[in-house]
């Protein structure tokens, strides 16, 4: 598991067409399932003459809350490769809304799939890619310290101050006297 978590800096947004289909996609940090919704209503009712709205979220510094729709597209031939293409850049708190506008070709599922694919590669590519450290949270019985790492990024230090460590040491020798 790695020390540090990827997300995107801003809102970024990519076109990709093909056989004259055109697929607007648009990449957005998010912080929670709720948020990342309204991201995608949004982004539906300001483009609400395409054809679809297809999307994928990652929510979470583990990256266990995730969700994608294929918004009537063929099962798993939007929502999902969205979804990979936030799994291959390894980001989170992140959601990709692709809108489809119909060209009078038919893409067929493997096709489908490409478009998909690219469309929300190339908007996490134009996007700018943040790397923060995950908060470490150690067990402590008092006197924890709040401060910032390298860099002024948030963490959590927790720490013992010598005095506390001392008086634990002379209450475990006095137990052990008796």
């Amino acid at each position: 598991m790695s020390d540090f978590y990827k997300t995107i800096k801003d809102r970024a947004q990519a076109k990709y067409t093909e056989k004259m289909s055109k697929f607007l996609a648009f990449a957005v940090p998010v912080s929670t399932a709720d948020e990342a919704k309204a991201v995608v209503k949004a982004i539906s009712n300001e483009y609400h003459d395409a054809r679809h709205c297809c999307w994928a979220y990652m929510i979470g510094t583990e990256r266990n809350e995730y969700l994608s729709s294929d918004n009537g597209e063929p099962s798993g031939t939007a929502g999902k490769p969205i979804l990979g293409q936030i799994n291959s850049f390894g980001l989170t708190n992140v959601v990709i809304a692709v809108v489809r506008y119909f060209g009078g070709i038919k893409l067929g599922t493997s096709g489908l799939i490409v478009a998909y694919r690219e469309a929300a590669r190339l908007a996490i590519e134009n996007a700018e890619i943040l790397e923060f450290p995950l908060l470490v949270h150690e067990r402590c019985d008092e006197d924890c310290e709040v401060g910032a790492c390298e860099g002024g990024r948030p963490a959590i230090r927790q720490r013992l101050r010598d005095d506390a460590r001392m008086r634990r040491r002379q209450d475990a020798g006095a137990e052990s006297a008796h």
